[in-house]
């Protein structure tokens, strides 16, 4: 019987290991999905066993999409530009790391209906999903991607992949049309972003990728001054339906019932 692993440290990913199962349940597949908590020192040994097919397909969530990398015979386009991967599988007798989280935000925002290209964006935090972020808003065609991190020297280390971006410093809130928290501030109800956002206007697009607890306090705030919100669960749902077809060939549907389930699943 064919097994499945998602890999991290920590490995809090009860969401993502219960919706690939439910996945797999529906379309009659068979195997077994289990979560695994890994230290550095087996990412190795991980992909050898993916190679002698012991283990069929792995996730790997933090803090490894980017310290798997030099373990693997390929990258995949969006792996390579970005640094990240998200999703190994084998073909042609090597292990590909591949990246689902561009493909995941690019229709996370299109499911919104709001249009990126020629558009402003800021985007706050520097961290492991932001490259990913980045390389979707160069694909839709976003014309001003900038980026904004308390640490600004590791906001600026990103222009090694993405030349195009412009660093922010902390607290300066630059005209936008969409501004993302992409940082950890969120997942305790209490945190607060402490940016001051007053005079941004109305209409603005305030996106999270922080899914729990499903509204955020910086949402919130946003609702309080007239704009538009959306946290990351759509985008979760994407990547994890685009890994699951890399590696069974079959696109599930996101319908009412799936989207209820997480939201059980959340409580």
């Amino acid at each position: 019987m064919k097994k499945y692993l998602v890999i991290g440290n920590p490995i809090d990913q009860k969401l993502y290991h219960k919706l690939q199962k439910y996945w797999m349940k529906i379309n009659s597949i068979t195997g077994f999905y289990e979560k695994k908590k890994i230290n550095e020192n087996r990412l190795r040994d991980i992909v050898e066993l993916i190679k002698k097919k012991e283990i069929n397909r792995a996730n790997i969530t933090i803090p490894f999409k980017n310290k798997i990398i030099p373990f693997l015979d390929k990258l995949s386009h969006e792996a390579e530009t970005t640094q990240s991967v998200n999703t190994l599988y084998i073909s042609g007798g090597d292990v590909v790391g591949h990246n689902t989280d561009i493909e995941g935000f690019e229709l996370a925002i299109k499911f919104k209906k709001f249009d990126v290209s020629n558009k402003n964006v800021l985007i706050l935090g520097a961290g492991g999903v932001v490259p990913s972020l980045i390389g979707a808003l160069n694909k839709m065609k976003t014309s001003n991607i900038m980026v904004s991190n308390r640490t600004k020297v590791k906001a600026e280390n990103l222009k090694k992949l993405f030349k195009n971006i412009n660093i922010i410093d902390w607290g300066d809130i630059p005209n936008f049309d969409l501004v993302i928290n992409a940082t950890s501030v969120g997942l305790k109800k209490e945190d607060k972003i402490n940016l001051d956002f007053s005079n941004v206007g109305k209409n603005k697009f305030f996106y999270d990728i922080i899914y729990n607890p499903n509204e955020t306090s910086f949402l919130k705030m946003a609702e309080k001054l007239g704009n538009k919100t959306e946290n990351g669960k759509m985008m979760f749902i994407y990547q994890a339906l685009a890994s699951f077809k890399i590696w069974h060939g079959i696109s599930p549907k996101i319908d009412d019932s799936v989207l209820k389930l997480l939201d059980q699943w959340l409580k």
